[in-house]
């Protein structure tokens, strides 16, 4: 697929419309149609138990395939979730939580994306797997 965005245009992008954001999440690589991004999980993102809570390794998700889509598509602000659905396979431990997104479909209307989450350094063992379906507003360019 080709590039619309790369690393240092999509951290621009999240800098500038997701301010409240900035710094929860790091872009790790950007090769279309793949994304990697990366969420530090500390005592915040915990549940009891000492495991990173659900919520916090969907915010992961949804931002992953959120800009795995633009790295396609562009700076289209108001493409929105319609659907996801997450399998939570290991608890994860406190510490630094990879996505790896693959965008598997980018339609005039969705966009459908697929991707898995690890401990870092355990890229064999996936604590969880997500499926997330996007709307593409029909105005691309009045959205951005």
């Amino acid at each position: 697929m080709k590039r619309a965005m790369d690393q240092a245009a999509l951290q621009a992008f999240l800098e500038r419309d997701f301010p409240q954001v900035v710094g929860m999440f790091e872009f790790v690589e950007v090769e279309p149609p793949f994304v990697t991004m990366a969420l530090n999980a500390d005592e915040r993102h915990l549940r009891p138990g000492g495991t990173v809570s659900g919520p916090t390794m969907f915010g992961l998700a949804d931002v992953c395939a959120y800009f795995c889509i633009l790295s396609v598509l562009g700076p289209v602000g108001l493409a929105v979730t319609t659907n996801c659905s997450i399998d939570f396979m290991r608890k994860p431990a406190p510490g630094r939580l990879l996505c790896r997104m693959e965008l598997l479909k980018l339609g005039r209307a969705l966009a459908v994306c697929e991707g898995r989450m690890y401990v870092e350094g355990e890229t064999d063992r996936p604590v969880a797997r997500a499926s997330l379906t996007y709307s593409i507003p029909p105005n691309r360019e009045a959205a951005s």
